[in-house]
C-alpha cells in the first residue's frame, strides 16, 4: 500500500509558490487546517488566490495571510467575522469573488469528480450570472458554472491513516470533504495519524486515493468565533 505520510507541515507544503490557487477547507474557524495556514504565513508566499468559505477572523485562520497581504484574490461565499477582509475588499486592495455557498461547494465537488461544468438556478438574474452561459431547464433558467481549477487543496481531518484515508468529526467535515481531491495536489492535516489498516473502512469519509500528502498536526487551538452558552 502506498504511504502518503510526510514528516511535517513544511514537507507537506513543498511546491507551493507565489501566484498559485489554493483551496482551504473549513467553515469560519471550524475545521480549518491551522498548522498549514501558519506555515504558509512563515513560507511568505504571495499573490495567492484562495478558495475558502470565508477568511476566518482578523488574527486567526486565513486572516493571518490577509494581514501580511499574501492573498491577491479571495473566492468565498461571505466575508464573515473578518474586519480586515471587509476593509481590503471595500478599499479595492483585495480582489473578491463572492459566490453563493451551494455553488461554491458544488464547484469544488465538480472538480473533485472531474466534471468540468454544471448548471444551477442560483444567481440567475443577478451579478453572479453576468458573462456566463444561461439555459432553461423544465421552465426555469439556470446559470452554467465551471468547476474550480486549483493547484493545491489543503484540508483538515480528525483522523487519517498513512494511506491517506480520512475521517472527519461532526461539523468540521464541512468544506473539507468536497475539497479533498479537487486540486492537482491534496494535502491533509490530521489530529491523529495511524498506520494503514487501523481505521474501520465503514467509517472512512474520504478514500486515500484522493489525498497526496498527509501529516499529523499539533497544538490545535480550535477557536470558536461566537461562543454562546446557556445562562445559569
Amino acid at each position: 500500500m502506498i504511504s502518503r505520510k510526510v514528516n511535517n507541515v513544511q514537507e507537506a507544503l513543498e511546491g507551493i509558490q507565489d501566484g498559485q490557487t489554493i483551496m482551504l477547507g473549513g467553515f469560519g474557524l471550524c475545521g480549518i487546517p491551522e498548522n498549514s495556514i501558519a506555515a504558509l504565513v512563515q513560507k511568505n508566499v504571495t499573490d495567492l488566490t484562495c478558495i475558502s468559505n470565508n477568511a476566518g477572523v482578523d488574527d486567526f485562520g486565513l486572516g493571518l495571510l490577509l494581514q501580511k497581504r499574501q492573498i491577491k484574490k479571495m473566492i468565498s461565499s461571505y466575508v464573515g467575522e473578518n474586519a480586515e477582509f471587509e476593509r481590503q475588499m471595500l478599499s479595492g486592495e483585495l480582489d473578491v469573488e463572492l459566490t453563493p455557498q451551494g455553488t461554491l461547494a458544488e464547484k469544488c465537488r465538480a472538480a473533485q469528480a472531474g466534471i468540468p461544468a454544471f448548471f444551477t438556478p442560483a444567481g440567475f438574474g443577478t451579478e453572479v450570472a453576468e458573462g456566463k452561459e444561461t439555459r432553461e431547464f423544465n421552465g426555469k433558467m439556470h446559470v452554467m458554472e465551471l468547476a474550480y481549477k486549483a493547484d493545491f487543496s489543503i484540508v483538515k481531518a480528525w483522523k487519517g491513516d498513512e494511506a491517506g484515508n480520512l475521517i472527519f468529526k461532526g461539523t468540521a467535515r464541512n468544506f473539507n470533504a468536497c475539497m479533498a481531491g479537487a486540486a492537482k495536489i491534496t494535502i491533509a492535516e490530521v489530529e491523529e495519524l495511524v498506520p494503514a489498516g487501523t481505521l474501520n473502512p465503514n467509517e472512512i469519509h474520504i478514500p486515500g486515493i484522493m489525498v497526496n500528502r498527509i501529516f499529523q498536526g499539533e497544538k490545535f487551538e480550535k477557536r470558536i468565533e461566537q461562543r454562546t452558552v446557556r445562562q445559569k
